[in-house]
């Protein structure tokens, strides 16, 4: 924990440097926040240094849990500090928002805030990001963690196509890929006709499929600047995908990414999905001309962009947003709201349920007709081509049980606090999954300012269960994980 806050604190440095370039204000205020954060990262470190660092199961829960709260009330400091969002409720949920990558925001005017602090918006969608991609790599499967243990088999380990097995190592080679992306993405937006500031903060909240933006129009701002979002798009896709595999196309091991089956059903529904979408913008949603350039881009391309654009935001759960979307169509808004619930791919900063545990649980789903028809008989769920045991199939059904629960027990105590219908089920979905724009009141072009304190909070815990695979927070509440064994 005291590694964490001293990690946190060194990056609202990197804000407050910002602040100071851009003579916003709020330099002394984010500095302050820094040091706050550093002081207890030290006294943490102090008071703990004759303990023993080894770490056992139940350790890693509470390392794994408690680490993002610590680095969200932490993260609140800098908003609370400069005045830019005033109250606890506001500060933490933005801030909670920012760490799972979930791009919820309750800000009314997000160009009104100093540049310092927008940085350090962006910063807190990337410093979770990483750890979330650390997170699934390198120790969900290490505590079985809904299902993970198969992604353990893809990922770190000993083999000459796997990442190093120790996990350090393998931790690195994805902070390097990790970083390359997001200055290349940096660079290729400022070359597309970004100014630096907005290309850097696009680049962090992509790569983290985060969702922040430092326009209130999102990547709407955009909307005639066609390149601008076709960039986007690649690098959410990428984020969205294995970064495993990415390290496997770095080394030219191109064969493991084409023979990997969760990538190819991934890239598949992402095509289908735009597809269905597009034809349905173009015939039935009208796309207003302001949207494209009419002599150059015609209605065809921005019903086919916007299609694009929303499903890879959706599915990898970035959050970004070229239009309301919920606007368009009926069946598009029930669409994308089923969208919510696909998520990424494991090993991605994406959230959601994920494609590998939808693929694994219809395999399952399928074979149970064989095994009705042929009751001797054993026929393993294949993936990857080789065989998945019983345990792991047996998780991954009960996170999926526990996760369309949780869904709809958040959807009632979102109802309960005065939520309409579609608001309660969206914010539910939104927060739960990660994805950030949600239905009704809290649509695409809104925010969640109007939820209730009570509601934010909820959202907050909705957010942070979803984030760390649903088991890792919900087994620290249980009586049992705490008795003495």
């Amino acid at each position: 924990m005291g590694l964490l806050l001293l990690c946190n604190g060194s990056f609202m440095l990197l804000a407050a440097l910002a602040s100071g370039i851009y003579q916003d204000g709020a330099t002394l205020d984010i500095t302050l926040a820094a040091i706050v954060t550093m002081l207890f990262g030290v006294m943490a470190m102090f008071y703990t240094r004759g303990h023993k660092k080894e770490v056992k199961r139940k350790e890693g829960y509470i390392v794994v849990a408690f680490g993002w709260i610590v680095m969200s009330i932490s993260g609140a400091l800098p908003y609370l500090f400069s005045g830019a969002i005033p109250t606890v409720t506001n500060a933490f949920f933005e801030t909670i928002s920012g760490y799972t990558t979930t791009g919820a925001s309750i800000l009314d005017d997000i160009e009104a805030l100093p540049k310092g602090i927008l940085l350090w918006r962006s910063l807190t969608h990337w410093i979770g990001g990483m750890g979330i991609i650390v997170l699934a790599i390198a120790i969900l499967p290490l505590l079985g963690i809904g299902g993970m243990q198969l992604f353990a088999a893809e990922a770190p380990g000993p083999g000459g196509d796997k990442l190093h097995p120790r996990i350090t190592d393998t931790a690195k080679r994805l902070w390097l890929i990790y970083v390359g992306y997001t200055l290349a993405e940096t660079l290729l937006l400022s070359v597309a006709g970004m100014s630096f500031f907005d290309a850097l903060n696009h680049s962090l909240a992509t790569l983290s499929t985060g969702g922040f933006s430092t326009k209130n129009l999102s990547l709407a701002y955009w909307n005639n600047e066609p390149i601008i979002q076709y960039i986007v798009m690649v690098f959410m896709f990428l984020a969205g995908s294995n970064f495993v595999l990415s390290y496997f196309a770095f080394t030219g091991k191109v064969q493991r990414i084409l023979r990997d089956e969760e990538f190819r059903y991934y890239l598949g529904f992402i095509c289908a999905f735009t597809l269905v979408a597009a034809l349905v913008i173009y015939l039935k949603a009208e796309v207003p001309s302001s949207t494209y350039h009419p002599m150059v881009w015609g209605a065809g391309e921005s019903a086919f962009r916007h299609a694009l654009f929303q499903v890879i935001a959706v599915v990898t759960t970035t959050g970004f947003v070229t239009a309301d979307f919920t606007a368009w169509t009926p069946f598009l808004t029930v669409f994308f709201f089923g969208l919510m619930f696909l998520g990424g791919s494991a090993g991605s900063t994406a959230g959601g349920i994920k494609v590998m545990r939808h693929l694994l649980i219809i395999k399952n789903g399928l074979l149970e007709f064989k095994r009705t028809l042929l009751a001797n008989a054993i026929i393993p769920v294949r993936y990857n081509e080789k065989t998945v045991s019983e345990h792991i199939v047996y998780n991954i059904i009960g996170f999926f049980v526990l996760y369309m629960l949780l869904f709809i027990i958040g959807s009632l105590v979102l109802g309960f606090l005065g939520m309409d219908f579609v608001s309660a089920i969206g914010g539910a979905a939104s927060s739960l999954g990660n994805v950030g724009p949600a239905l009704g009141s809290l649509n695409p072009v809104s925010n969640y300012n109007s939820l209730p304190n009570a509601g934010k909070w909820w959202c907050g815990f909705l957010m942070l269960l979803g984030r760390l695979e649903l088991f890792t927070v919900l087994i620290i509440l249980t009586p049992y994980f705490w008795r003495k064994r």
